[in-house]
């Protein structure tokens, strides 16, 4: 999954206000174009505990069919077979089967998820190791960055298939491979 943030804020603990249980999701829906590139939802859930359900099956729905390419959220989710089968990636921090007042507070605000702060806009990859931002600036470096990422790896992994393994063996390996590592970053920081 890659894409833009389309930030968000969510409660379910108590009904909305307005009376309106999806309440946000058409805001939400028309802010997908002022992205620069395909839309990712990312929801914040502001209720302590996690009341109900961020997300089921009619919204990940919506979303897809407006051009999202995933949701993400600090809350939980449901409907999962349904949504997998919708092939919409979801990031949830659990499974909760209420559907509660589930409503969107704010749209495009700042929010934080996995204590990582997510703002409107940021550019998101998310897969089965997880979900990170990726700084605009260094986007169309990323894969080859990665590539680099892996050969560097590649020193210690092939150290500890040489079969002639020792403390000392193992210490320079990772010395070498750190090397390699800050030399990256450096590259990426255009140092």
């Amino acid at each position: 999954m890659v894409g833009y943030a389309l930030t968000s804020t969510f409660r379910s603990m108590a009904p909305p206000r307005s009376g309106d249980v999806y309440s946000g999701l058409d805001t939400q829906v028309a802010a997908f174009e002022t992205l620069p590139g395909p839309p990712v939802v990312v929801y914040q859930d502001i209720d302590e505990p996690t009341a109900s359900a961020t997300f089921g099956e009619v919204m990940c729905s919506t979303y897809k069919a407006y051009g999202a390419k995933g949701i993400i959220t600090s809350g939980a989710g449901r409907d999962l077979d349904q949504v997998e089968a919708l092939d919409f990636p979801a990031f949830t921090n659990g499974t909760n089967c209420a559907h509660g007042y589930c409503h969107t507070l704010q749209v495009n605000v700042p929010v934080t998820v996995g204590g990582i702060p997510i703002y409107p806009g940021d550019l998101l990859h998310g897969d089965l190791n997880g979900v990170t931002t990726i700084p605009t600036e260094i986007a169309s470096e990323v894969a080859d960055a990665c590539k680099d990422l892996m050969k560097a790896e590649d020193i210690v992994l092939n150290y500890l298939k040489s079969g002639n393994l020792t403390a000392e063996g193992l210490g320079e390996a990772r010395k070498e491979l750190g090397a390699e590592i800050a030399k990256l970053g450096k590259r990426l920081r255009g140092e």
